[in-house]
């Protein structure tokens, strides 16, 4: 971490605050700004602060592409989507698992661009070998999950259907959700599984195909819209941002993210009630964004 942007609380770093200009723009181009939802725009659920709904707009009116790249589902992310405006674009979901256009006029709002999926059989009999009590989600992408036993509603996005083991891996998935005490534990029995596991609390562990991250998912998107490796951002709060944060040329940590975030991050922005990412959005509408 060598630079801050915005308001940051003592608790959070003691370094100098400064606004950083970003190394981008670009006629006809603009930069594409990766954005994480729960943590950096949002508290929650749906909501989005209103001040964060006007950053982003104008964001995209002055020709960056934003980026939606989120561990929620896809039925998560859409709604944030059009909350933010983004009539058109691109989002992230799933942890890099699921790449999606979006657009008004497609059909349910959105074309799949790239699904990656895996025999997601061994990640739940490694599971339930290990902890019997192990409370299992499969994504079907656009509609929801295949469960065990029902989640509680706040915790997952979309419908859910219970089904018995068999019907849990039948077919490959891009998303298993594993949720129980000492779940932790199992990061590196499934990583010899060639599988990401990703911590996303002490109780829950998201697993999606190997290789797979945020930042693969953004990559991708950054070859299609044609934007310079220079003239990239992201931001975010979570642990698995940090492949998004180092992908970028400008990655940046939320004020309340953990100190492994802060510490791989380029520069630490406001926390969540500070409207951080409205700080370093600000960045971009208010500078000259010519090409170094």
């Amino acid at each position: 971490m060598t630079q801050t942007t915005g308001t940051v609380t003592p608790s959070t770093t003691d370094m100098q605050r400064a606004s950083v200009p970003f190394p981008g723009g670009g006629a006809g181009v603009g930069a594409l700004v990766a954005l994480d939802i729960d943590g950096t725009l949002s508290p929650g659920g749906m909501t989005v602060p209103a001040a964060t709904v006007e950053a982003v707009q104008d964001v995209r009116r002055s020709g960056h592409h934003v980026v939606l790249a989120s561990g929620r589902s896809l039925v998560g992310v859409l709604p944030v989507a059009r909350r933010l405006g983004i009539d058109q674009g691109w989002v992230v979901a799933s942890n890099g698992a699921v790449v999606a256009r979006v657009g008004d006029a497609l059909p349910g709002g959105y074309r799949l661009e790239k699904m990656y999926a895996f025999d997601v059989e061994p990640v739940i009999r490694l599971a339930r070998a290990a902890l019997p009590a192990v409370q299992v989600g499969v994504e079907e992408i656009g509609w929801g999950y295949r469960v065990d036993r029902l989640f509680d509603r706040r915790l997952v996005n979309g419908e859910q259907r219970r089904v018995p083991d068999t019907e849990l891996w039948n077919v490959p998935a891009s998303r298993v959700v594993l949720r129980a005490q000492g779940v932790l534990d199992l990061v590196e029995p499934l990583r010899a599984l060639g599988v990401t596991p990703t911590p996303a609390g002490q109780d829950w562990l998201d697993v999606t195909p190997g290789g797979v991250s945020k930042a693969t998912g953004l990559e991708r998107i950054r070859q299609r819209v044609g934007v310079d490796p220079r003239w990239t951002l992201a931001v975010g709060d979570g642990v698995n941002d940090l492949d998004m944060i180092a992908w970028a040329a400008r990655g940046v940590a939320m004020g309340h993210a953990p100190a492994t975030v802060v510490d791989a991050a380029d520069e630490v922005t406001g926390t969540l009630e500070e409207h951080g990412v409205v700080t370093v959005l600000r960045t971009l509408t208010s500078q000259d964004r010519s090409p170094r």
